[in-house]
C-alpha cells in the first residue's frame, strides 16, 4: 500500500520588500511555505547572497578573508567594484566601520561622501548599516538616508532603543529598514508593531533576528525562525517579515573559522549560511567571495535552476 506524504498548506505568506530603485533592483520573500518545499507552497523570489564591504580598510579581518580580497580592500570603491565585476554580487552590505569611535572617527559628511561614491560606482541595490555605536549611528545614518534619497536602499540597525530615529529618516527618503530583535519571537512583533505605529509600511520592514555561526546556538536560533515563520504562515502579519542574516560577521569571528586556515573558515561560513537559508533566510550577507560562490550555486540548486 503506497504512503501518502503529509503536506503542509498555509493561508499566510511572508511579505516581498524590493531592494533598490533601478533595473537592478532585486526582491527577497514572498514565500508560503517553509524554504524549498515546492509541493507545499511557493517562493517566488530565491534567496540573495549579499557580499559585505566597509568604508575602511577592516583590519581585524582574518588573512584568510583579506587574502581571498586583496589590496583593493584598502579602496571601498575599488573593493565595491570588484565584488560586482569580478564575484558577481547583485547586491551588496555597507558596513560604516569608519564612524565608530574605536575606529577612524570619520567625520558624518566624509563618511556620507564615500556613501554615495560606493554607491554610485556599484551599480546593484545596497544594505547600509551603522557602526554598532547608536550615538554616533543616530547622527550619521539620517545624513547617509538624505544623500540617497529615493533609492530604496535597506537601512539599519533599528533596535528598540533607536528605532524611532531610523524609521522617521527612512519614511521621510523612502528607504526599507532593519529591524533587529535577540533572537526572540515576542521582541521581534513588538518592535515590528513600534516601527509600524509610526505610520512605517509593515511590507518594508525585514527583520535581523541576530543569529549565530555554526557551533554556537545554531539549533536554537533556528528553532526561534522557524517559529516565526511559522506564525507568519498562520497569519500572524507583524511577523510576515522576511530575514536579513549577518552570516560573515558571526562566522570570521570564531576560532574555528579564523584561525585553521581559509579552506575550514570557507566551509565554516557555507554550512552556517546552508542552515540558516533552510530556516527561512531571505538575505545572506556574507564575506568571503568563494563561500558566496558556494551559496548562490546552492540556491540555484535547490530552486530547480541548475543540475547538481
Amino acid at each position: 500500500m503506497p504512503i501518502e506524504l503529509v503536506k503542509e498548506r498555509y493561508n499566510g505568506s511572508i511579505n516581498v520588500v524590493e531592494i533598490g530603485s533601478s533595473k537592478t533592483a532585486v526582491k527577497i520573500g514572498g514565500e508560503t511555505t517553509l524554504p524549498f518545499l515546492f509541493e507545499e507552497g511557493q517562493m517566488p523570489n530565491a534567496p540573495l547572497v549579499a557580499l559585505e564591504i566597509q568604508d575602511c580598510e577592516p583590519v581585524e579581518w582574518p588573512d584568510a578573508l583579506k587574502s581571498a580580497l586583496g589590496d583593493s580592500m584598502k579602496d571601498p570603491v575599488e573593493w565595491a567594484k570588484r565584488c560586482v565585476s569580478e564575484f558577481g554580487a547583485k547586491v551588496l552590505c555597507l558596513k560604516l566601520q569608519s564612524i565608530h569611535p574605536d575606529s577612524e572617527k570619520r567625520p558624518a559628511n566624509k563618511a556620507v561622501d564615500m556613501v554615495q561614491k560606493i554607491y554610485a560606482s556599484s551599480g546593484v541595490p545596497m544594505v547600509v548599516v551603522g557602526s554598532g555605536d547608536d550615538e554616533v549611528d543616530s547622527d550619521v545614518l539620517p545624513k547617509v538616508s538624505q544623500a540617497l534619497k529615493g533609492e530604496n536602499i535597506l537601512l539599519g540597525i533599528a533596535t528598540q532603543t533607536n528605532y524611532k530615529t531610523l524609521t522617521a529618516t527612512c519614511l521621510a527618503d523612502g528607504h526599507s529598514i532593519i529591524a533587529e530583535s535577540p533572537i526572540d519571537v515576542n521582541i521581534a512583533k513588538q518592535l515590528n508593531i513600534l516601527i509600524g505605529d509610526m505610520g512605517f509600511d509593515a511590507k518594508r520592514i525585514v527583520m535581523h533576528p541576530t543569529t549565530t555561526s555554526l557551533g554556537y546556538g545554531m539549533e536554537y536560533v533556528y528553532s526561534i525562525m522557524e517559529r516565526a515563520r511559522l506564525a507568519a504562515f498562520m497569519g500572524d502579519k507583524m511577523l510576515s517579515m522576511p530575514f536579513v542574516l549577518f552570516v560573515g560577521s558571526e562566522v570570521w569571528k570564531v576560532k574555528e573559522a579564523k584561525d585553521f586556515g581559509a579552506a575550514q573558515g570557507i566551509n565554516w561560513e557555507v554550512t552556517t549560511a546552508v542552515s540558516l537559508l533552510q530556516a527561512g533566510g531571505d538575505l545572506l550577507v556574507m564575506r568571503h567571495p568563494d563561500a558566496a560562490k558556494t551559496i548562490n550555486r546552492y540556491i540555484d540548486i535547490m530552486m530547480g535552476r541548475s543540475a547538481a
